[in-house]
């Protein structure tokens, strides 16, 4: 036997800690030169089990009557072991006979992790590439293991190590274990700054989302290494520079160095901060036929003097935008001209305003929406497939999508299309848990503690449907309800729903009465305006006022029995706030209107108008004043028309300080609370945050709450008292975003009150997902 060539030398090589099972080295061939004349008159495969030896033929760059060539046996060696179906080829000769003598892979049993507690094996099998039943290679393994680790370095483990193992089995199989272990959370130990004069490091730390490592941030990631926020962070650091004046800012390096123990990092930011400065000359121009760009001045949100803000640029461009839209320009493109003066250290701004590219969309792409449907998504987009490209537009539809608090993240993007005047807008979204459990409790010295709960799913199927069930269950409330609401009933913006309720009040100690009440509503909205809605609803309900002692008040006592109220009412709601959930910014107002008698036993007419009011102090400290109001009145057509149940109270949630009803018109002779037939109300608000990192989610409030119900439906007895004089309180709070639900506390001390008010000084809620 003549050897013609020598296959893989089988040399281990290692990843993250252990040797790759039978891993290759580099190829090592070497073609004997010897007997190389002649030709070949057979080729013989030896060694094959699954494979067929056709198959190995077919591989060769030689067959049966071709000369014996080195160089072609070697090409032929090289395209078989690229196949990834064997661990060892050899290529022998036997007079004019060619040998191939192969070793298969082995096929891959099954797949198994050891050791891994982060991670679940159903995520590591999903992002590895190798699968039961495929040929095993030894290059995959290394990839895989790779591939594993890369999980690990994402949740900050970069101390994880994985060792590949095999398990050999008959039938040429074997089983496949990655042994991993996992390591401690790699931390970061220490952040610091090179050529920062203008700001502490302590400041710029509070500007990046990475923290240093605290035994408070147990419960996020933020103190743990990311490459990728570590990106972030440089893009942070810029955005707060240039909103400082620093116009020629610029981050030279972020570097993180692993310590010794593979424990921690050390991250240092080296950066140059450059001369701070002040916005010169501010102008506009228009390229538009018709646009007076003095009528735009007035949405300028910068004056000469102050200092150069590049995220107030940003506002002053999307200002004049959305002004030159209102004026019916399609399609427009607002470019600042900046120009330093290093002089004086000023900067001139031009906005040029002139006729953007004619773009329109032509596809809108929806990704990360797992439960959630795309028409949900897209129902709430401004835009379609077709309409003219608009930048105000679409920054309006992202904000939509938040509002509905169905998504933990939502971004909005765009990209060139088929052709230069097509867009694609690119919708990428993170769902996050929309059931919740909530439960409240509140404590006052009279009633001590009460509670209650309620199941709700906000994305029902993924559709967008709300189905709630509620239910106060105490020693003197027992309510039971279920609403459905379907928001685009008939794939149209009209929102449908239903309710029913099933509630039983014990009132003995704040009017010596138990009601009952028993009902449905129907109610359907739609949108006037973009900023406009109107709500419709028709509610029928029985009430019935029950074990009324005989020491009560008269008044309680005249109201024993059932009644039905068959009412349809309508609600208009006009809203500017940046934000539905969480608003910090803008304005509401709200009218509603009832009238009873559509059947029933009683007769009014109800009105109710709100407003609020949101101011943010700063622009990203979080200081924000809220002030809030509220007045209603009832007229009743008889004096005898308007139930105890109709009538307004106040206390508790409407007025902190006081005990739910515990202000308004009263028998002092029994103490009894007899409601009102007209109310006002208001708070003012401050919310703040409490100085603690955030990722603790404190957040501190002081308010002043001031109200009073009047318009007592008795007159004539001395014992009740009408007095409608103003109440108030003053307070503060806390609620903190736990893991387990919000939280918040409010203590509220009345400082304007009448003798015979009922107070409440400590109120307590909290509530949980699911």
């Amino acid at each position: 036997m003549t050897t013609v060539a020598v296959a893989w030398a089988q040399t281990g090589s290692t990843i993250a800690g252990g040797p790759v099972p039978g891993a290759p080295g580099e190829p090592s061939v070497q073609v004997a030169q010897a007997q190389m004349g002649g030709t070949i008159r057979d080729i013989r495969v030896e060694g094959t089990q699954r494979i067929e030896p056709a198959t190995v033929r077919s591989y060769l760059t030689v067959q049966a009557g071709d000369p014996f060539d080195a160089d072609r046996l070697d090409q032929s060696l090289k395209a078989l072991f690229a196949t990834g179906l064997f661990s060892d080829i050899q290529l022998n000769r036997q007079g004019d006979v060619l040998v191939v003598q192969v070793s298969e892979n082995p096929i891959i049993n099954r797949i198994a992790f050891e050791g891994n507690r982060r991670i679940e094996d159903e995520n590591l099998q999903s992002e590895i590439q190798l699968r039961p039943r495929q040929v095993y290679t030894r290059t995959r393994v290394q990839n895989d293991v790779q591939r594993i680790i890369d999980i690990y370095r994402r949740q900050g483990r970069f101390a994880a190590t994985v060792e590949p193992k095999i398990i050999e089995l008959d039938q040429n199989r074997v089983d496949l274990v990655f042994e991993i272990n996992e390591g401690a959370r790699t931390g970061v130990r220490s952040i610091s700054f090179v050529g920062n004069e203008a700001f502490s490091d302590g400041t710029l730390r509070d500007e990046i989302l990475t923290k240093e490592t605290a035994f408070w941030r147990f419960l996020t990631s933020d103190d743990s290494y990311d490459p990728d926020r570590l990106t972030y962070d440089r893009e942070l650091l810029r955005r707060f520079y240039l909103k400082e004046g620093y116009a020629d800012f610029r981050v030279v390096s972020a570097v993180a160095e692993l310590t010794p123990d593979r424990e921690g990092f050390f991250i240092t930011f080296t950066i140059e901060e450059g001369e701070r400065y002040k916005f010169g000359k501010i102008d506009i121009r228009s390229n538009l036929r018709s646009l007076d760009p003095e009528q735009l001045r007035s949405v300028i949100t910068t004056q000469e003097g102050d200092w150069y803000d590049a995220s107030e640029v940003e506002k002053t461009i999307s200002k004049i935008t959305d002004a030159v839209g209102d004026l019916q320009y399609a399609f427009v493109d607002v470019r600042p001209r900046v120009s330093r003066n290093r002089e004086d250290d000023t900067i001139d701004v031009v906005y040029e305003i002139g006729e953007g590219p004619r773009v329109f969309v032509e596809r809108i792409d929806i990704t990360g929406n797992i439960r959630t449907l795309d028409k949900v998504v897209r129902r709430e987009l401004l835009l379609a497939e077709g309409d003219p490209f608009n930048t105000t537009k679409l920054r309006r539809s992202e904000q939509r999508v938040k509002d509905l608090g169905f998504f933990e993240r939502v971004n909005v993007t765009t990209q060139e299309g088929s052709a230069p005047d097509r867009s694609v807008v690119n919708v990428e979204v993170a769902e996050q848990s929309t059931g919740e459990i909530a439960l409240g409790a509140g404590f006052s010295t009279t009633d001590g503690v009460l509670g209650d709960f309620s199941i709700r799913e906000r994305n029902l199927l993924g559709r967008g449907q709300d189905l709630r069930f509620g239910a106060t269950v105490s020693s003197n409330r027992q309510e039971y309800d279920i609403s459905f609401t379907e928001p685009y009933f008939l794939d149209r913006d009209l929102q449908a729903g239903f309710d029913l309720f099933r509630t039983t009040r014990d009132y003995q100690d704040e009017a010596s009465y138990d009601e009952k009440n028993t009902g449905f509503a129907l109610r359907t909205g739609f949108p006037l305006t973009e900023n406009l809605r109107q709500r419709v609803y028709y509610q029928l309900q029985r009430t019935e006022i029950d074990d009324v002692p005989s020491d009560a008040s008269v008044h309680i006592q005249d109201q024993e029995g059932g009644r039905t109220n068959s009412l349809i009412g309508q609600e208009l709601t006009y809203d500017r706030r940046n934000s539905r959930l969480t608003p910090t910014d803008g304005y509401f107002t709200r009218l509603s209107t009832d009238v009873s008698g559509l059947g029933g036993t009683t007769r009014f007419v109800r009105a109710r108008l709100g407003a609020g009011y949101y101011l943010p102090l700063s622009e990203d400290d979080g200081w924000v004043l809220s002030a809030t109001g509220e007045v209603g009145v009832i007229h009743e057509f008889k004096s005898d028309d308007v139930f105890l149940a109709d009538r307004f109270f106040m206390g508790g949630d409407t007025l902190r300080g006081f005990q739910t009803a515990g202000v308004g018109p009263r028998d002092l002779a029994t103490d009894d609370a007899l409601g009102g037939t007209r109310y006002y109300r208001g708070s003012v608000e401050m919310s703040f945050p409490l100085g603690v990192p955030e990722e603790f989610g404190l957040k501190g409030y002081a308010f002043s709450d001031f109200g009073s119900v009047g318009g007592s439906v008795v007159d004539d007895d001395p014992n009740v008292a009408t007095d409608a004089s103003i109440r108030m309180s003053v307070g503060a709070g806390v609620s903190w975003r736990s893991p387990f639900g919000p939280i918040r506390i409010d203590v509220g001390i009345p400082v304007l009150k009448e003798d015979y008010d009922k107070k409440e000084i400590f109120r307590f809620s909290f509530g949980t997902r699911f």
